[in-house]
């Protein structure tokens, strides 16, 4: 759509060709740039699931005349048609059963009850916050919606959050209309969801838990912040099944993990936060999109030689086709991600070791057959143009040379391009030796950090020029 909408921009006409069931996503795209109705001509079923005879039969048959009335059949952009209620009109009144009723009929809710969002509630949630409600900090270009800080509370009111979560929603919200993070691509096909990560001395004050169960729900701070993020990408950014979201099964909600401030102080390690620049003592919130996870339980040994390949084997385990991010789908933009639990860390860093120490380790052990590297990029997927080998890639300078390191097919081939690629965190139960590796969607959803800045806002401050 983006090409399409850059040749209308430019005064040429144009048809998108989407893939079947693709449409009402396209449409959606379309306004959120500020063209509606933009031409489509979508094809006939699945691409990756037609033979190439059957493929071209259909696109000649049926696509071509739909790109061929797209552009002799051309209407002026119109408006949308649907007008949405104004951010202080009341949309629904009743008992808090027909609110929760209504909300989940005009799926403005995810399916859980919420607090009904009354002007009154909304008000006290940002009353002396000093932020101007409507102040606009962005587009979400996946809707064309403003991003006011009025909208903000409305779902963080929905979501339960506490006035003063209001900065970390705040710096959520420039995550989100950060280019870098890419917020457009949170309804892809393979249901990525959002891992946000907290740091910082504030945590612990508002009730973050970083301890045990990081990653489960029952913590009010960590749960409704979470939750907060999908309604606004729901309400706001429009991902629901009906515009943007794609997802063909996608992921729970996860709520907020926050790393564990005070053992990271004690061993000396940086947060995940100094990767983009931050210091140990900064407030920071940072995310990335997640495809997968998986458990590393019990891992056993007294050194980190000892628990290094196991802790490596299950980051491997966690990537696929996720690795034609490597190259491919994106390239050099697969970023795992390891959470290890306080005990590892300090096993780690009682030996002397520094996180730098343990993203080297890991990446010389989180390897895989080259083989089954080049099936997941290639053989068994689309998305790598000529499906070319790992040796011809490094040939033409696309990857590095460890990649090539001998022709053998059951060479050992990282699984990123460097140590610095693999994230690592920490957080969980300080008395248990386990570990999570998460999956990472590359550039739909780019590892992006923000400072949280807990002073009031100045927006509504009278002053005097001289």
């Amino acid at each position: 759509m983006r090409a399409a909408i850059a040749a209308e921009s430019a005064g040429i006409p144009s048809v998108s060709i989407v893939c079947d069931g693709f449409d009402g996503q396209a449409l959606a795209t379309s306004r959120g740039m500020g063209y509606d109705h933009m031409p489509l001509a979508v094809t006939v079923g699945h691409v990756d699931s037609q033979s190439i005879e059957e493929l071209s039969h259909n696109f000649r048959s049926l696509t071509v005349e739909r790109v061929i009335s797209g552009l002799v059949g051309r209407s002026a952009h119109a408006s949308p048609v649907a007008v949405e209620p104004a951010s202080l009109d009341i949309v629904v009144s009743g008992t808090i059963d027909d609110i929760n009723h209504h909300f989940v009929e005009q799926g403005w809710s995810d399916g859980h009850p919420v607090m009904p969002p009354t002007v009154d509630r909304v008000e006290a949630f940002l009353d002396g916050s000093g932020h101007d409600p409507w102040k606009v900090l962005g587009t979400a270009a996946s809707s064309g919606r403003d991003l006011t800080v009025w909208s903000i509370a409305v779902n963080a009111v929905m979501a339960g959050c506490r006035p003063d979560y209001l900065p970390i929603l705040l710096a959520l919200t420039e995550i989100l209309t950060d280019p870098r993070y890419g917020a457009e691509h949170s309804g892809n096909t393979t249901g990525a969801d959002a891992l946000i990560v907290l740091h910082g001395p504030s945590m612990s004050d508002l009730g973050f838990n970083s301890g045990p169960g990081a990653l489960r729900e029952g913590v009010h701070a960590n749960s409704s912040v979470g939750r907060w993020l999908r309604l606004y990408l729901r309400n706001v950014f429009g991902f629901t099944s009906t515009e943007h979201d794609k997802a063909t099964f996608g992921n729970a909600t996860r709520i907020a993990l926050t790393e564990d401030f005070a053992c990271l102080a004690e061993i000396g390690w940086d947060p995940i936060g100094a990767e983009f620049g931050f210091s140990r003592n900064d407030d920071v919130v940072t995310m990335a999109r997640m495809n997968s996870g998986i458990i590393i339980g019990s891992v056993f040994g007294a050194t980190p030689n000892d628990v290094i390949p196991y802790l490596a084997n299950g980051i491997a385990r966690t990537a696929s086709w996720d690795l034609s991010h490597v190259y491919g789908l994106g390239v050099d933009q697969f970023q795992p991600l390891l959470v290890l639990s306080p005990l590892l860390a300090r096993l780690m860093a009682e030996a002397g070791w520094s996180k730098n120490d343990v993203q080297q380790a890991l990446f010389e052990k989180a390897r895989i057959p080259a083989v089954d590297f080049e099936r997941f990029i290639g053989a068994w997927s689309n998305l790598t143009a000529g499906k070319r080998t790992l040796i011809e890639l490094v040939s033409e300078g696309l990857v590095p040379e460890v990649y090539a390191i001998s022709d053998d097919p059951d060479r050992l081939v990282p699984i990123v391009t460097g140590p610095e690629r693999i994230m690592v965190a920490v957080a969980g139960d300080e008395t248990r030796a386990n570990a999570f590796a998460f999956s990472n969607d590359g550039p739909h959803g780019w590892w992006t950090a923000k400072r949280i800045d807990f002073s009031p806002g100045d927006d509504l401050d009278c002053r005097v020029v001289w």
